[in-house]
């Protein structure tokens, strides 16, 4: 006997699947709905509106996030520090549409996941700690400036900004600089 996933998550999940192909402007209650193979009308009683849709679907994507940099592996903290900055980047490349979703707080904000409580918090607290670990004076600071610094790297990498200035630009050379930098 197989388990059927609650028609919330089912609604979440088709969510996230089409939302590489069609972007956040265009992923609406009726496609996932259609998508789902209920009537366009079930997805309501789970979202009110389309941001709560969003920003429902967005917590799935900082799950993700969340779960990719906290399994790497390195002998030691700076190491770490790297290779989450590495899988920071490789995410917002990977999954552009999600990425830029996920930091898009201007459609998020109130739609109902309280998304700075339950996970962007919670993720900065984590990557504080890790940077803390390599550099405990002004830790608060640093995490934040490097963590600004990354964003940075991985918006331009992930929209392609970077190959219309600098075409021949070594990310994870940029990536190393910055953390280097970051953590003295």
């Amino acid at each position: 006997m197989s388990v059927v996933e609650p028609l919330r998550d089912r609604l979440i999940t088709a969510g996230v699947d089409m939302l590489e192909q069609v972007g956040a402007s265009q992923l609406g209650l009726r496609a996932i709905a259609r998508e789902t193979g209920v009537s366009h009308g079930a997805p309501r009683r789970y979202f009110p509106t389309h941001n709560s849709l969003l920003a429902a679907v967005a917590a799935r994507g900082y799950t993700d996030l969340r779960t990719e940099i906290e399994a790497v592996q390195g002998d030691s903290p700076s190491q770490r520090v790297e290779a989450a900055a590495r899988a920071y980047v490789a995410f917002a490349t990977r999954r552009t549409e999600m990425f830029t979703l996920m930091f898009r707080h201007d459609l998020l904000e109130g739609a109902g996941e309280n998304l700075r409580a339950t996970v962007t918090l919670p993720l900065f607290r984590w990557w504080r700690d890790l940077v803390a670990a390599c550099a405990p004076d002004h830790a608060d600071d640093r995490a934040l400036a490097l963590w600004t610094n990354l964003h940075g790297i991985a918006v331009v990498t992930a929209n392609r900004s970077l190959e219309a200035v600098a075409p021949q630009a070594d990310v994870d050379r940029l990536i190393t600089i910055a953390v280097t930098r970051h953590l003295g």
